[in-house]
């Protein structure tokens, strides 16, 4: 590859997390303004850039077989790397045949420079660092792909979850400026057509880290909530997901009066039994959780309310999962994200036992998976015959639009086009 890169195509797949995709989003828009012709995964191109996640098994076998599909398609082709997975595993991808260039949390958004320095036939380079020597902070968000615009306001994690590998592959806790990140919203909300956006990051609530990991003086996550609410022209916010922590309820009341911020909370939990919170290493107990779900309905009965569940933690017993199962049916809570644990190297939590057959982890994983459905059936019926805001999505899976209300409950109607990208109201 040389500077000479105006009629070079790319193409861009993300595999995880809604940060992911902001940051895909981010790098096409950098590719594109280098003079990088756009491509979809599915057509042949010119270059092929994976942006990977590692928090589970299956991430690491997709970016095999997308690189696998990949040298079928177009062999010719130049394979890019990039993401959790290969700041964790450079030189295992940099083995996996096709692969061309492994850029590590460092380098990512210096991958312009990378694609002109580099020339097809060369041995698999790796451009990666030591995680500790990470510190920047790079702001981005998804635009154009999606209805909703996710936006990257945090990065990094100083939690360590005995289970997670995400302190490794993107390092410590930093984060944007409330200023930085209100002129971004700003320059969005002078688009026209961002109708909402999803705050993103590795731990939200841990926001007002600079990128040094510092902390910047008198401002929080909640300071950044506070300011993005007051900014014209964007009509919804909603927050990835935060920690029960560093939710407070100051937060909460404040967000049953907010203009803006949408009743809709996703919370992670991990487990419903203090045992395993302990052997997992997180910050609070289920007491804890269980009160700020009490003081989210209390403020907004018609909240949604997400969680995130591991099953399958070494140590996960059958009385202990029970103790999960009991507390999720308990609690007032909208629906589940399930997963189902993994060994990941250098973590913790290889060294507890006893470890969990994979059978009995995808039966607990279905399990859930099960009382997700059911709990959001519940919380939908719940709400059958009331009239709320609901954003349509512009994107059409024909011959049907789908969009979701302020409380995250989905429609889909037959697709109007003088409807896309709009809210409306709408009787659940």
């Amino acid at each position: 590859m040389t500077s000479e890169i105006s009629n070079k195509t790319v193409a861009f797949h993300t595999l995880g997390c809604k940060l992911n995709f902001s940051e895909t989003s981010g790098l096409s828009r950098l590719l594109l303004d280098e003079g990088f012709g756009k491509k979809e995964f599915d057509e042949v191109a010119d270059i092929y850039v994976i942006n990977t996640c590692s928090v589970t098994d299956n991430a690491d076998k997709e970016c095999r077989y997308l690189v696998r599909k990949i040298r079928r398609q177009a062999p010719e082709s130049m394979v890019v790397i990039t993401g959790c997975y290969a700041q964790l595993k450079p030189r295992e991808i940099a083995d996996i045949p096709g692969v061309d260039l492994v850029l590590g949390a460092a380098e990512k958004f210096n991958i312009a420079q990378h694609l002109k320095e580099w020339s097809k036939g060369d041995a698999a380079k790796i451009c990666s660092c030591d995680i500790a020597d990470v510190t920047g902070f790079n702001a981005s968000y998804s635009l154009g792909d999606r209805t909703r615009t996710f936006l990257k306001v945090q990065d990094g994690c100083d939690y360590n979850c005995s289970f997670c590998t995400i302190p490794m592959a993107r390092g410590r806790s930093r984060s944007d400026t409330v200023a930085a990140t209100v002129k971004t919203v700003e320059e969005l909300a002078a688009r026209g057509d961002v109708r909402e956006i999803v705050l993103t990051g590795v731990n939200l609530g841990d926001f007002g880290k600079g990128a040094d990991g510092a902390s910047i003086r008198y401002e929080s996550f909640f300071d950044l909530m506070k300011a993005l609410d007051e900014v014209d022209g964007i009509d919804r916010y909603r927050i990835s997901s935060i920690e029960p922590n560093l939710l407070t309820p100051e937060m909460i009341e404040w967000v049953a009066g907010s203009r803006h911020f949408m009743p809709h909370f996703h919370i992670p939990l991990q487990s419903g039994s203090n045992r395993l919170l302990s052997l997992m290493r997180r910050r609070y107990r289920r007491e804890l959780y269980a009160e700020r779900v009490r003081l989210i309905k209390a403020a907004m009965p018609h909240c949604a309310i997400g969680v995130d569940v591991i099953v399958g933690f070494p140590g996960e017993t059958d009385e202990l999962f029970k103790e999960t199962v009991d507390f999720l049916q308990a609690l007032d809570v909208s629906y589940l994200h399930v997963f189902t644990y993994s060994e990941r190297d250098n973590t913790s939590a290889l060294e507890l036992k006893p470890v969990i057959p994979i059978a009995l982890r995808q039966e607990r994983n279905k399990f859930l998976r099960n009382l997700s459905y059911m709990k959001m059936q519940e919380f939908t019926r719940r709400h059958a015959g009331q009239t709320r805001k609901v954003l349509l999505e512009g994107h059409v899976k024909a011959p049907m639009m789908e969009g979701y209300s302020d409380n995250y409950i989905k429609v889909a109607t037959p697709y109007r086009p003088e409807w896309a990208n709009r809210i409306i109201d709408w009787t659940l």
